[in-house]
């Protein structure tokens, strides 16, 4: 499971001997030699692998990984090429559209994102097939919330877009003082259809974010 880039097993090499992450591991690998679970493995740490630190501008905050076959990618709210995308994926690319008056694009594979410093993390990083939230509670909470206090505590200007009421806990972890974080009702049908997700503007806001710090913006 240590199959990430340098950048951040140099940033969090304390994390990897620690009892909780050992656990973690042996949990995982279990699953995996046992189950079906997503994404493959070799795909667990995309988010790091396409974002390295020194990248990171934005980071978008998920839950769990889509439990589905081929769909999940390692990266949050992403799908591989040529696979439907999921409602909540939907919803974030209709508001991209009327948000940024793009185009809805054909690909839900968000590797483009990540390659130009979005950290697309989801909170547990695995999942067992068809079974939402089963790889929850076993140590990843706990991996990725050092991931993003770290990210908060030795870097700055950081866009992070916390969705929906789980992402918006993750708050506590972020120094408001020195990082921006905008935050939005969840792009699920449940939440958007509501009247929480349209209209949040926090594409354009990010991009209007970092170009107040002299980054170069994303192209959603």
């Amino acid at each position: 499971m240590l199959n990430l880039h340098k950048s951040w097993r140099e940033l969090l090499s304390d994390e990897f001997n620690k009892p909780y992450y050992k656990e973690l591991k042996h949990f995982v690998d279990t699953e995996y030699n046992n189950h079906t679970c997503y994404p493959p493995k070799e795909e667990i740490f995309n988010a790091f692998n396409y974002c390295h630190v020194n990248d990171v501008k934005v980071v978008i905050i998920g839950q769990d990984p889509y439990h589905g076959k081929n769909q999940a990618n390692g990266l949050s709210f992403s799908v591989k090429d040529k696979v439907k995308h999921p409602p909540s994926l939907v919803n974030i690319f209709k508001e991209i559209e009327k948000d940024l008056n793009i185009s809805y694009p054909k690909s839900g594979n968000l590797e483009r994102w990540a390659k130009q410093g979005v950290l697309l993390l989801n909170a547990t990083l695995t999942v067992r097939e068809a079974n939402a939230g089963s790889h929850q509670k076993k140590g990843w909470e706990v991996f990725t919330d050092t991931v993003i206090k770290t990210l908060s505590d030795k870097k700055e200007n950081i866009v992070f877009l916390l969705w929906g009421g789980y992402a918006k806990k993750k708050e506590k972890l972020i120094d408001t003082s020195k990082h921006i974080v905008f935050t939005s009702g969840h792009p699920s049908p449940l939440s958007a259809n509501r009247g929480y997700w349209f209209g949040n503007k926090n594409f354009s806001k990010t991009n209007k974010a970092l170009k107040a710090c002299n980054l170069l913006t994303i192209k959603w």
